[in-house]
């Protein structure tokens, strides 16, 4: 009875424990504090809406108050900006030269609107008495103007385009499919999924995230397809967002899943715009923050992670095939290096005589047992895919490849490992690098040390109950009320055509009914 204890302890606490922190998060009284119901408005002192306004943001060394008088009445007007964020040819020509020049005042109310109608040559512009909404706005490089006599300021829109070129994307490559991939500016990452095709139905909702470091977030999504349930679950967890600063989506993507302590990620990461607009066309929620080329994707399901955009741009029958290698090397990322730890350890009955004899062969003289080996060698491993990671790109593919050879050469050389351990961990490394999806393939990594020591102490059976609570974790699992492991449980026999197998385009003409979209038909 003590194995089942160990195994319920060591796979069942983990759970145990993001159950309470997922309790936690939910009680609105562990977030009070985050919340800031203060905010100053604007009156009719000038001179003080301008204080307001400068110490809002602290006086930056940055900040430009251009100050000057209108019409014969000398009306106090001033212009507030931050210089490296905002386009200064454009404050100059469409905004300080209409008003000094050109500028027809006669009356305050008239003269606003005037600006309003069309005086100032700039696309988006309105009004506030906000000095917090002032201040956001200042800091995604919009210019304030302020008059003498009003209490309301005129947002205009100024900021200044500075983002890297579209490439190709770098962690998703592919052999054919688009090579368009986001970047950092989330203006042009809306801008591709526009063009990705004329559809009067894509909804964008944005928002803010950030405390103290103010970001926009975007939802994205198909009206008419996506889940109305599913729409609201996505802004609910987004604006409980209460965080100083959200640099990238990694931190947003950790914020809105339901178990944070799982294994397996619940939200799916990427920088194709071709996969999002899939995702949506499936029923699927988009969310895309600025500052970072990932977007993120919600629900998602275990075969998603082992499924490429490029499955659809070929013919449905290598599309399978590749499918299958995906789930096999899966497999071999968890299980290859358990199984030969039990087999050697305990089972040496079970091999083939030939092979038995080989593998005792080899590891006659070694001064460690089989787990000792196997971790020895599957450390160097995740520590030469680190280093080839961090270093130099040309300098990483090296580290990579000859570090593994000379390592393994070196190491059974030595007589430290035996040939055969550093084939099954050589392969277990290969098949994680198949997997279209790192995040996927980094939790498959971690759960395969787990197995590895359940195997090294109870040998196939203890590689039996590691899977059985895997399996159990799995089915347990969920992704914004979508089951982890849909469509096969729950059963769907028409969203098995697009599971293991991939078939014809013309034979996939509904939608996953697991997404509970608002229409299930696909138009041919």
């Amino acid at each position: 009875m003590y194995i089942y204890g160990i195994a319920l302890i060591t796979l069942f606490v983990p759970l145990v424990i993001s159950k309470l922190y997922y309790l936690s998060i939910k009680d609105p009284s562990k977030q009070s504090d985050w919340v800031d119901e203060t905010s100053s408005f604007l009156s009719y002192d000038f001179e003080e809406n301008v204080s307001l306004v400068k110490e809002e943001l602290g006086d930056s060394s940055d900040m430009v108050l251009r100050t000057f008088q209108l019409g014969d009445e000398n009306l106090k007007t001033a212009l507030i900006f931050l210089k490296d964020i905002v386009d200064i040819e454009m404050i100059n020509n469409n905004i300080l030269q209409p008003l000094m020049t050109d500028s027809p005042y006669n009356d305050l109310q008239d003269y606003m609107d005037q600006i309003k109608n069309g005086l100032l040559p700039v696309s988006e512009m309105y009004e506030t008495d906000c000095v917090k909404t002032i201040s956001i706005n200042m800091l995604q490089g919009n210019a304030v103007l302020l008059f003498q006599g009003t209490d309301h300021a005129f947002i205009l829109k100024t900021p200044k385009s500075k983002t890297r070129s579209l490439e190709e994307p770098v962690t998703e490559t592919l052999v054919r499919g688009p090579r368009l991939g986001f970047n950092e500016d989330i203006g042009e990452n809306i801008a591709l999924l526009r063009k990705a095709g004329v559809n009067t139905d894509l909804r964008l909702i944005s928002s803010q995230v950030g405390s103290r470091f103010n970001k926009e977030v975007v939802i994205s999504f198909v009206e008419g397809i996506a889940d109305p349930t599913l729409v609201e679950s996505v802004k609910r967890k987004i604006q409980n967002i209460m965080i100083d600063n959200v640099p990238e989506s990694g931190i947003i993507e950790q914020l809105i899943e339901d178990q944070p302590l799982s294994f397996f990620p619940q939200v799916q990461n990427t920088e194709r715009p071709d996969k999002v607009i899939a995702a949506m066309a499936e029923g699927r929620v988009a969310i895309l923050l600025d500052g970072t080329p990932f977007a993120l994707i919600v629900p998602v399901t275990l075969s998603m992670f082992l499924q490429s955009p490029e499955d659809y741009y070929h013919r449905s029958i290598s599309a399978t095939l590749n499918r299958w290698l995906r789930y096999i090397a899966a497999f071999l990322t968890v299980f290859s290096t358990p199984l030969y730890i039990a087999f050697v350890s305990f089972h040496q009955g079970l091999l083939p005589t030939q092979l038995a004899m080989s593998i005792i062969g080899a590891r006659e003289g070694m001064p460690f047992s089989i787990i000792i080996e196997a971790l020895i060698m599957e450390v160097a491993i995740e520590i030469l895919r680190e280093a080839g990671l961090r270093l130099p790109k040309p300098i990483g593919q090296a580290v990579g490849i000859v570090g593994g050879l000379v390592i393994g050469e070196a190491a059974v050389e030595a007589g430290i490992v035996s040939p055969a351990t550093v084939i099954v961990v050589a392969l277990s490394a290969i098949a994680s690098f198949s997997l279209p999806q790192y995040s996927m393939s980094t939790s498959l990594r971690m759960i395969r040390f787990l197995a590895m020591f359940l195997s090294a102490s109870f040998g196939l059976f203890g590689v039996l109950v590691f899977f059985l609570f895997f399996c159990i974790h799995l089915v347990k699992l969920n992704s914004f009320n979508t089951p982890y492991l849909s469509p096969a449980i729950p059963y769907s026999t028409s969203d098995w055509k697009d599971l293991l197998v991939r078939m014809p385009i013309k034979m996939m003409n509904k939608r996953p009914k697991f997404l509970r979209p608002k229409n299930s038909i696909r138009k041919q």
